[in-house]
């Protein structure tokens, strides 16, 4: 057994490259608000997380705080759960890496999340932060320390989605700049060279090699004493007529 950091994502049907924030793959109509599929996971994520009390870090995408539905579920959230605690998702779900370069516009979309997501959260936001869609350049790193981050958790150290960290495609370079810049760095876990969080714990056939290693995750601390990090998305627990749970000891 691994000690391992838990980590949720926010993102609402809205949020993904292929509908927003993507030079090339956005095609979708941006929509507003919380969906109603949002709205069932929600609630099952609630259950869940009612039922086993686990500690873990949500990373919220700073736009949902303008929704009442989501404010007033997330809020409701944090005060039944104080182990429970908020990170950066971004402002927006622009994917910073597949565009070119631009560190004012970067800077000014951490500092207004960063003044959301703390003014909100309060005693449980924690100044870390995780790139949409994991999109992470080298020339990131020193605009997230500059905003007052101390924390990267975007790294996915596997060569199928090397084209998200920036124009080298090297993962070994997003993390020498995070280490420059002063950030410490909690990437995901991989398992041959292969992701194994998020979008992975569904996609076949890398869901047999996920859920196979995630059941042999825990206890679940807080990052600072884990090993491990992996992540799944609020929105998966609309599958299965709201039952999915995450793979762990601890999820049924």
């Amino acid at each position: 057994m691994a000690s391992v950091w838990l980590t949720v994502d926010s993102d609402d049907l809205r949020h993904s490259p292929s509908v927003q924030g993507h030079p090339t793959r956005s095609k979708g109509t941006y929509q507003t608000g919380t969906s109603e599929k949002m709205l069932l996971a929600m609630d099952s994520f609630r259950k869940w997380l009612d039922r086993t009390q686990v500690t873990l870090t949500i990373f919220v995408i700073a736009d949902q705080l303008d929704d009442s539905k989501f404010s007033k579920w997330l809020k409701s959230l944090l005060d039944a759960h104080p182990q429970v605690t908020i990170g950066c998702h971004g402002l927006t779900h622009r994917c910073w890496s597949a565009w070119p370069e631009d560190q004012e516009g970067l800077l000014n979309s951490l500092v207004e999340a960063d003044v959301k997501l703390h003014h909100f959260a309060k005693d449980q936001w924690r100044p870390w932060f995780r790139a949409p869609a994991g999109y992470i350049a080298p020339w990131m790193a020193p605009v997230i320390a500059k905003a007052g981050f101390e924390l990267d958790s975007s790294i996915n150290p596997s060569w199928l989605t090397r084209k998200k960290a920036g124009p080298w495609k090297d993962w070994k370079a997003v993390s020498k700049a995070m280490k420059d810049s002063g950030l410490i760095s909690k990437p995901w876990l991989t398992k041959f060279g292969l992701p194994t969080c998020g979008p992975a714990l569904s996609i076949f056939p890398l869901s047999i090699i996920a859920r196979s290693v995630w059941k042999k995750l825990g206890p679940f601390v807080e990052q600072e004493e884990a090993s491990s990090t992996v992540y799944w998305h609020i929105l998966d627990h609309s599958r299965n007529n709201c039952t999915w749970t995450p793979p762990l000891m601890c999820g049924s």
